[in-house]
C-alpha cells in the first residue's frame, strides 16, 4: 500500500499581471489548475541560481496631521492597500517630479547661458 503525503494548501499574494500569466500558461500548456502550473513552474526552476533582490528598508516615523492621518486611513481602506503603500507612492511621485523639475531647469539654464 502506498503512503501518499498529505498536501496543505499554500497561500500567498500575486500581483494580478501574474494570475494573467499563470491563466495564459495553463491554457496553453493544457493543464488543469493553477497547482499544476506553479508545481510545473516550480520543477523548472533553478534554485542554485536565484538570486533574489533584498531592496534595503528602513522604518521611519513621521508626524502628520490628524486629518491628513484619517484621510489616508480611508483611502488605504478603499484601496485595499496599506498606509505604507500610498506613503511608498507618493513619495515616488515627488521624487519623479523633482527630477522632472530639475531637468527642466537646467534646461533653462543651459538655453540662458547659450544667448
Amino acid at each position: 500500500m502506498a503512503i501518499q503525503a498529505e498536501s496543505t494548501p499554500l497561500t500567498f499574494d500575486l500581483p494580478q499581471s501574474l494570475n494573467a500569466k499563470i491563466e495564459e500558461a495553463r491554457s496553453k500548456l493544457g493543464l488543469k489548475t493553477v497547482s499544476e502550473v506553479v508545481r510545473l513552474a516550480l520543477d523548472r526552476f533553478d534554485f542554485t541560481t536565484f538570486k533574489p533582490v533584498h531592496e534595503p528598508r528602513r522604518q521611519i516615523s513621521v508626524r502628520l496631521a490628524p486629518k491628513t492621518r484619517v484621510a489616508i486611513t480611508q483611502v488605504a481602506r478603499r484601496k485595499n492597500v496599506s498606509a505604507g503603500e500610498i506613503l511608498r507612492t507618493a513619495l515616488d511621485g515627488l521624487t519623479r517630479d523633482s527630477v522632472k523639475a530639475g531637468a527642466k531647469s537646467t534646461a533653462k539654464t543651459v538655453k540662458k547661458k547659450k544667448r
